[in-house]
């Protein structure tokens, strides 16, 4: 049951709001002065707190309830107040409200729109509350996380980032194969770099390749390796990438280049450890740890008959998804700064650009783009235009003009307000959040209009 903190020194008023309460399934605490109100804050788990203005008798200008208002403000700042106000003290109501104040009403009353108003504070706060548990519960595994790994320096904050490195961390103890999948540019190669870090294998060797980089008819050489003589050109015995990787990793981005005939002697690696050099009879056995990624669809492959389906089980015993970069957000103005570097800003508009751009070339993209602005930027600061980012991606409400995005875009007029503070009821969150303005912003606009809530 949510309660509220009534403090009052009227115990006519402090009663009927109780009883108001008790009916609508909320608890009442009662104080009858500023100071048993704070003590009571101390002792008991609030709400929200219903406060007057006044509390001496010969006392009408207010100042002891802007005193309340402020002391519990510092001791309990995201704690919601509603102002009890006679309509002599609404001017500096509305100064509260600026303040930080939730909310006021004037006595007497509406029954109705009060617990309206405290209903939907309450809801707000407790979603609020919830909202800074899973933060803080976020920001705590993801300080374990790094403290408990090698995580190869990987910039992120978006959950759904934290959850792939997560899962990473944890098949790197196990010597099973491990497939990356996901769009061009999202960073596969650093999270292969992390299960090699945090593998029994970290000390060996990190060794790439990318197949989709060498032309079909030399992949095995580069693979498995060639005898002097195995090819046009190959004047010599080369090492191939399995041998190089002996007691370490292997990485094979782009996996779904591989042709066929490598995709056997790719299998039959995987299974016995064992393979021969291009153009040589004699086998040779390896420990790696191998680790592909593909930004291709290999079931459709396999469908196609282009990729073999029993390397793709061998491959998949473990299948890490990094999602598009437009599909985590939060990665995006950590990873802008880190490619920024020191000495440089990002303006508000622009930082509101990167978030409206879709990235279609995720990581790599972003890191292009941020590295093209700190050499053209003119000063420190980057604005939208040192982006370069297609028109269309720079927001809404023209951040391309590079103008600031504040209260007055779309202002709503007189008869907009007024119309939606009654289809509120004249509950002035409902209303405004009707509007797309902060209580606060709306509180603004309803002094400088002339406002007054039905």
């Amino acid at each position: 049951m949510p309660t509220v903190l009534i403090i009052d020194d009227n115990a006519a008023v402090a009663v009927a709001l109780d009883v108001l309460f008790s009916l609508h399934d909320i608890e009442a605490l009662r104080a009858a002065s500023p100071d048993a109100g704070l003590a009571m804050l101390e002792q008991h788990s609030v709400d929200l707190v219903i406060q007057d203005m006044n509390f001496t008798a010969d006392t009408t200008s207010g100042e002891e309830g802007t005193a309340l208002f402020k002391a519990i403000r510092e001791r309990h700042p995201d704690l919601p107040v509603i102002l009890l106000t006679a309509w002599t003290h609404l001017n500096a109501a509305v100064d509260l409200i600026k303040a930080g104040a939730a909310d006021y009403l004037a006595k007497p009353w509406d029954d109705h729109k009060l617990i309206a108003t405290v209903n939907n504070l309450i809801e707000l706060g407790q979603a609020k509350r919830a909202l800074q548990q899973r933060v803080q519960g976020e920001l705590r595994q993801r300080r374990e996380l790094e403290r408990g790994h090698d995580l190869r320096g990987m910039v992120f904050q978006d959950p759904a980032t934290e959850r792939v490195i997560h899962l990473a961390c944890q098949v790197a103890r196990a010597d099973v194969p491990v497939l990356i999948s996901g769009p061009n540019g999202t960073g596969k190669e650093r999270i292969a770099e992390i299960i090699q870090a945090n593998s029994s294998v970290r000390n060996g060797p990190f060794v790439v390749l990318n197949c989709g980089a060498i032309p079909s008819e030399l992949i095995e050489a580069e693979l498995f390796g060639a005898d002097a003589g195995a090819y046009t050109g190959a004047s010599k015995a080369r090492e191939g990438k399995f041998e190089a990787a002996d007691g370490g990793t292997l990485f094979l981005d782009e996996i779904g280049n591989l042709p066929l005939a490598g995709q056997m002697k790719l299998l039959r690696v995987l299974e016995t450890g064992r393979f021969e050099r291009l153009g040589s009879n004699r086998e040779r056995q390896v420990k790696v740890r191998v680790v592909s990624a593909t930004n291709a669809d290999l079931q459709a492959m396999i469908r196609a008959g282009t990729f073999r389906e029993d390397l793709f089980y061998r491959l998949n015993v473990i299948e890490l998804r990094l999602p598009p970069l437009a599909a985590r957000p939060m990665d995006i103005l950590p990873l802008a700064m880190n490619f920024l570097g020191e000495g440089k800003q990002l303006h508000a508009d622009a930082q509101a650009a990167l978030l409206a751009h879709q990235w279609p070339g995720n990581v790599r993209e972003l890191k292009n783009v941020m590295m093209r602005a700190g050499l053209l930027a003119s000063g420190d600061v980057i604005k939208v235009a040192d982006l370069g980012l297609p028109a269309a991606s720079n927001g809404i409400g023209g951040f391309g003009g590079g103008a600031a995005v504040d209260d007055n875009i779309r202002e709503p007029d007189r008869d907009a307000i007024s119309l939606a503070l009654s289809r509120a009821g004249g509950v002035v969150a409902q209303a405004a959040a009707e509007l797309g303005l902060s209580r606060q912003a709306l509180y603004r606009r309803m002094e400088r209009l002339g406002i007054v809530r039905p």
